[in-house]
This record gives C-alpha cells, sequence and structure tokens, in this order.
C-alpha cells in the first residue's frame, strides 16, 4: 500500500460528497450499528452545507469528516472516519489536521469534538482536551466533548 499517495481534500462534487456517504455508512452504519437516520442529515444534502472533507488513495476515499460552525469562533468537528484497513497508518491525523487548517484559515479559533471514547486517546495526542465532565451516550455509543486551541 502506498501511503505517500494519499491526498485530503475539500469535497466539492456531488460524486466526492458521496464517496464521502459511503465510507461513513461503512464505518458508522456497518461497522459500529448507528441507524442510517442518524447518520445522515441536512449537512449532507449538499458539498456546500458544511465543510467537507475526504482523504483519497488510488482514487477511491478512504476516509471522510466535515465540520460546521458551533460557536461563534468554534467549528464543530464531525463524522470523522477511517476504513477499517487504513486505521493506525496516519489516515485520521492527515484528516483532521487538513480540516483544522481550513477552519483555521476561516476564522475559527477552537475546534470542538464529540469523541467516541473508544478514540479519546487518538484525538489527546492531537491536542484536544476533555471539556465534558461525563461521558454521554450518542447514538448508543459512549462519547466525550473534546476542544482544542487552533
Amino acid at each position: 500500500m502506498k501511503i505517500m499517495m494519499m491526498k485530503c481534500k475539500r469535497v466539492t462534487t456531488h460524486d466526492e460528497l458521496m464517496q464521502a456517504a459511503k465510507v461513513r455508512e461503512e464505518v458508522f452504519v456497518k461497522e459500529q450499528g448507528v441507524p442510517s437516520e442518524l447518520e445522515i442529515d441536512e449537512y449532507d444534502i449538499s458539498p456546500d452545507a458544511c465543510y467537507h472533507f475526504i482523504v483519497v488513495e488510488e482514487g477511491q476515499a478512504i476516509a471522510a469528516g466535515r465540520f460546521k460552525r458551533f460557536e461563534e469562533e468554534a467549528a464543530k468537528m464531525q463524522r470523522i472516519a477511517v476504513l477499517k484497513p487504513y486505521r493506525g497508518m496516519g489516515v485520521g491525523k492527515l484528516l483532521l489536521q487538513k480540516m483544522e487548517e481550513e477552519a483555521k484559515a476561516d476564522g475559527f479559533k477552537a475546534s470542538v469534538l464529540d469523541a467516541q471514547c473508544s478514540a479519546e486517546v487518538f484525538y489527546s495526542k492531537l491536542g484536544y482536551l476533555v471539556e465534558s465532565e461525563e461521558p454521554f451516550l450518542d447514538a448508543d455509543i459512549w462519547h466525550v466533548r473534546m476542544r482544542k486551541s487552533l
């Protein structure tokens, strides 16, 4: 596998948006059992509904994520998913760093996300700090709210 061929990009076309949806369906719906009606929402109707991103390897999306305005100066990172064969290879880090760069360039001062508890260590290594007092359930999966200054 040629990891050096990975490219993270902002989604600008309907086809790229569908590729992102396919990654998310594989990870969240099929792998984790999240109901598809909870996974897809109004921010998925268009590439312009929020900031969507994909990581592409050999023409295929292998990871996806998005962010939207959460607070006046904070972007909320959401739906960050990496296909199983590509985990542990820096794909998620590449994706999140690109999303953070774009958020900062658009004037956001902080990044907020609701991390699955199983991914808390991953986000901590990237500078995120837990700010929720207790874990909480989202789609029947335990999460913590985390924040990072940009």
